[in-house]
């Protein structure tokens, strides 16, 4: 897998966001960039994939949020 800076965003609009997101989870797992881009192909890999699928599912709770307030200031008129 390619070294953390390497990896692209999913979107420009989100892809900071995401990367906040990647970051938060290397550090909630004893990590940073630099740590994480020096492990073995096969740990790094497996890491920035869990990495990516914890940014994705947040990102997704996040747009979640947003239709829903949507949906609430939508029904009551504001």
């Amino acid at each position: 897998m390619a070294p953390l800076q390497d990896v692209p965003a999913m979107e420009d609009r989100d892809g900071e966001l995401e990367r906040i997101f990647i970051q938060e989870f290397l550090r909630a797992h004893g990590y940073d960039q630099e740590t994480a881009n020096a492990l073995a192909e096969p740990q790094r890999t497996r890491l920035l994939t869990q990495a990516c699928v914890y940014a994705a599912a947040r990102l997704a709770e996040l747009e979640a949020r947003v239709h829903y307030l949507h949906d609430i200031h939508g029904a009551t008129g504001h």
